[in-house]
C-alpha cells in the first residue's frame, strides 16, 4: 500500500550509483556504406569515461581497451570514426592521432597520421573509389591560442601515412562530404549558395543536388542547390514555422537521411513544443508527410541503404517512458515510477511578455500516495540548459526522475534564446544573455509557484545549470531583478567572469561572446555589467559549485574566485574540484558524486533533514 512522506523525503530505488554505474551513452551513429554494417560510439562512464566502437548488433568492441575513440576539435568534439568496407578509421584522443583497424575480430590498429599531439582530426571521409584516402578536417594546436589556432581540411593517405592539405583559409570547417561522383565536396561557395540568413549541415542527395538548413524563413528549414543550374531556393513551398535543425555544436549529428537512391526524398526531424517530430520529404516537390514514431527526442538519422529495396533507416532517440526500455535497472523500477507530466501547457504567458517555454515534470512514486503535509506544494529544481543557445528536450532522463521520486518537482526553462522555436525566439538573446535567460528562470518560476498553477513551493524553489547555465545560475542570485526567488543554488562548470572568458577561453567560441553579450576586447563594459563575479557580495542564498580541473571552455580559475569571494565574507558556498574532468563531467566517479552531493546540499539547504540546515 502506498505511504505518504513530506515532498523532497521520499525514498527512491533511483539511485546515483544504478544511474550512474551501469549506464552508456550512444554518442554516434556510423554506418559501414559498403557492408550496410551497423555501429555506434559508446560513452562509458564506468570507464572513465572512454568512448568506445561497437558493432551494435552483436555488441563487439572493434577497438583495444586503451584507446578512447574522442577527438578535441572544436573542444567539444563528436565526429571521431568512420567505418568502410569492414576497415574503421578513428581519432584516439589519447594520442589525438587516426588509426585504422579491421573490423574483424582480433584485427591489431595502426596509425595513419603522424605522432603530434597538436593535430587534432575529426569527421573523417572515405573516397568511395580510392578508399586509402581520408578527408578530414585537421585542428592545428602548435600555437595554442585563438587566434593561431589553425583549422584546415586535408587528405590522409592511410597507406603512405601522410597528410596533405587540401583546403585552407576559412576559421572552421564542418561536415565535409564526398558526392557520388566522387569529386566534389561540400565546399560550395555559401555566398553563391543562400546570400541570407544561417546555413549549416550540408549533404549530397545526389552527385547534382545539395540539401543543407538555412533560417532565412524566420524558422529553420531545409533548402537545395542544383549544381547545374546554380539555383538554390527552399525545399518547401512556403516555410514551415517549425525549426529542422538546431545549432551546429556537434561534428557527428545530423538532422536529416536520404533515403532513396535518386536522392530525391528525405527523412527530416523537426522541433516541435520541445519535441521532435518526423518528416518524409519529397526534396523535388516539397510535399512532406509526418512520419508516426514512438520517440519524442531524436538525436540523428542515418539511412542504412538509399536503394528503395533497402530502405533501412536507423534512428537514434529518446522515448517519452520507459515501457520496453532495456535498462541495467528497470527490474527494481515498477511500471508507474516514471513522471511523465500533468495536464500543463509548456508554454507560459507572462503579462505584456512573449511566450516562455518550459517542461514540468511533477514528484512522482508509486511508493508515494503524496505527501503526509496538508497543502504542502513540493519544493522544484528549476534547471537552466547549456549552449546558452541549447535546448531542454521532452524524454526520459533519469536524472530527472531521480529527483522526482524523491518528492521534487522539476522545470526545465527553455529560455528566450533556446533553439527548436525559431530565429526570433533565439535571437531575444543576442546582447541578452546573462538578463534575458536570467529574468526568463525567474519568472517561470514564480508562475508555475503562483495561481492558477499553483504547482510548487514558492519558498522551496532551487536553481542549477552548467557551462552558461551556471552563469544564468549565478546572476539570478546576485544580478537580477530578484535575488530572493531561489533558496539555493548549483553552478556545475559555470562561467562567472566573461571578460577573463573572453580573453581565455578557446578558439570555436572566442568571438561567441560579441553577439550574446555585445562589447569588444576594447570595450569590456557589456562583460562586467553581467559578469557575476563583479556581484558575489550579493549573493546571499546557499551556493554548490562543481568544477572539472582541465576544462579548457571554463577554466577552473573562474569558480574559485567566486568561491573564495563568498566564503572570505562568511557567506555559505561550497566547492568540489574533479580531478581528470573537463567540460562535462564523464567518468562515473564523478558523476556519482555531483549527483549526491547536489541532493545532499539541497536536502541542508531546505531543511528536509530533521535537525540539519545550512
Amino acid at each position: 500500500m502506498s505511504e505518504r512522506a513530506p515532498y523532497g523525503t521520499w525514498k527512491s530505488p533511483i539511485t546515483a550509483e544504478r544511474i550512474t554505474g551501469g549506464s552508456t551513452s550512444t554518442d554516434d551513429v556510423i554506418i559501414d556504406a559498403a557492408t550496410t554494417k551497423i555501429y555506434h560510439l559508446e560513452g562509458r562512464p564506468s570507464e572513465k569515461g572512454r568512448c568506445v566502437l561497437v558493432e551494435s548488433e552483436t555488441g563487439r568492441e572493434i577497438v583495444g581497451k586503451d584507446v578512447n575513440v574522442r577527438t578535441g576539435v572544436h573542444e567539444y568534439g563528436s565526429g571521431s570514426a568512420i567505418v568502410h568496407d569492414g576497415i574503421a578509421y578513428y581519432s584516439n584522443i589519447s594520442d589525438n592521432r587516426v588509426h585504422k583497424v579491421s573490423v574483424k575480430e582480433g584485427s591489431q590498429a595502426e596509425p595513419i597520421t603522424p605522432e603530434n599531439k597538436a593535430y587534432r582530426y575529426a569527421c573523417l571521409n572515405v573516397h568511395p573509389n580510392s578508399p586509402r584516402l581520408l578527408v578530414s578536417i585537421l585542428e592545428d594546436h602548435t600555437n595554442d591560442t585563438p587566434s593561431t589556432v589553425v583549422n584546415t581540411l586535408v587528405i590522409i593517405d592511410a597507406e603512405a601515412k601522410t597528410v596533405t592539405p587540401l583546403v585552407s583559409g576559412a576559421d572552421f570547417y564542418a561536415l565535409p562530404n564526398l558526392a557520388d561522383d566522387k569529386k566534389s565536396l561540400t565546399l560550395s561557395n555559401t555566398t553563391a549558395i543562400a546570400k541570407e540568413g544561417s546555413n549549416g549541415f550540408l549533404a549530397w542527395a545526389n552527385e547534382n543536388k545539395l540539401v543543407w538548413m538555412c533560417d532565412v524563413s524566420g524558422f529553420t528549414n531545409p533548402w537545395k542547390y542544383d549544381v547545374s543550374t546554380k539555383e538554390a531556393g527552399p525545399v518547401f513551398p512556403s516555410p514551415v514555422m517549425e525549426d529542422f535543425a538546431g545549432c551546429l555544436w556537434l561534428l557527428s549529428f545530423f538532422p536529416f537521411a536520404i533515403v532513396d537512391e535518386a536522392g530525391k526524398v528525405g527523412v527530416f526531424k523537426a522541433y516541435r513544443d520541445g519535441r521532435n517530430v518526423l518528416y518524409r520529404v519529397d526534396i523535388e516537390t516539397g510535399n512532406r508527410q509526418q512520419i508516426d514514431n514512438p520517440y519524442v527526442v531524436v538525436e540523428c538519422m542515418r539511412s542504412v541503404s538509399n536503394k528503395v529495396d533497402q530502405s533501412e533507416k536507423v534512428i537514434l532517440g529518446t522515448i517519452a517512458n520507459k515501457d520496453n526500455l532495456d535498462t541495467s535497472f528497470t527490474a527494481i523500477i515498477a511500471p508507474g515510477a516514471v513522471s511523465k507530466g500533468p495536464d500543463f501547457d509548456s508554454s507560459l504567458a507572462p503579462p505584456n511578455e512573449e511566450l516562455l517555454h518550459v517542461i514540468y515534470y511533477p514528484p512522482h512514486n508509486p511508493a508515494y500516495a503524496g505527501t503526509s503535509i496538508e497543502g504542502e506544494k513540493p519544493p522544484c529544481v528549476v534547471n537552466v540548459h547549456g549552449g546558452p543557445t541549447g535546448i531542454a528536450q521532452q524524454g526520459l532522463n533519469w536524472k530527472i526522475q531521480y529527483w522526482t521520486t524523491r518528492g521534487f518537482a522539476w522545470l526545465d526553462v527553455n529560455y528566450g534564446g533556446s533553439f527548436g522555436y525559431g530565429k526570433e525566439y533565439i535571437n531575444r538573446l543576442w546582447h541578452g544573455w546573462g538578463a534575458v535567460d536570467v529574468e526568463d528562470c525567474i519568472t517561470a518560476s514564480q508562475l508555475i509557484a503562483q495561481a492558477p498553477h499553483s504547482l510548487i513551493d514558492p519558498k522551496r524553489i532551487v536553481i542549477r545549470g552548467s557551462s552558461s547555465g551556471g552563469l544564468t545560475v549565478l546572476n539570478a542570485l546576485s544580478n537580477s531583478s530578484n535575488t530572493e526567488v531561489f533558496a539555493a543554488a548549483t553552478s556545475l562548470y559555470g562561467v562567472t567572469d566573461l571578460v577573463g572568458l573572453v580573453k581565455d577561453t578557446h578558439k570555436f567560441e572566442s568571438q561567441y561572446m560579441f553577439s550574446l553579450v555585445g562589447g569588444s576586447l576594447e570595450d569590456t563594459k557589456p562583460f562586467e555589467k553581467r559578469s557575476p563575479i563583479n556581484y558575489v557580495d550579493k549573493i546571499n542564498r546557499p551556493l554548490l559549485i562543481l568544477q572539472g580541473d582541465i576544462d579548457r571552455v571554463v577554466p577552473k580559475a573562474q569558480a574559485e574566485k567566486v568561491y573564495e569571494s563568498i566564503k572570505k565574507r562568511g557567506g555559505v558556498v561550497e566547492y568540489k574540484l574533479y580531478p581528470g574532468e573537463g567540460h562535462g563531467f564523464r567518468m562515473k566517479e564523478t558523476q556519482r558524486d555531483a549527483l549526491e552531493r547536489e541532493l545532499d546540499f539541497y536536502e541542508r539547504a531546505l531543511g528536509l533533514r530533521d535537525g540539519v540546515k545550512l
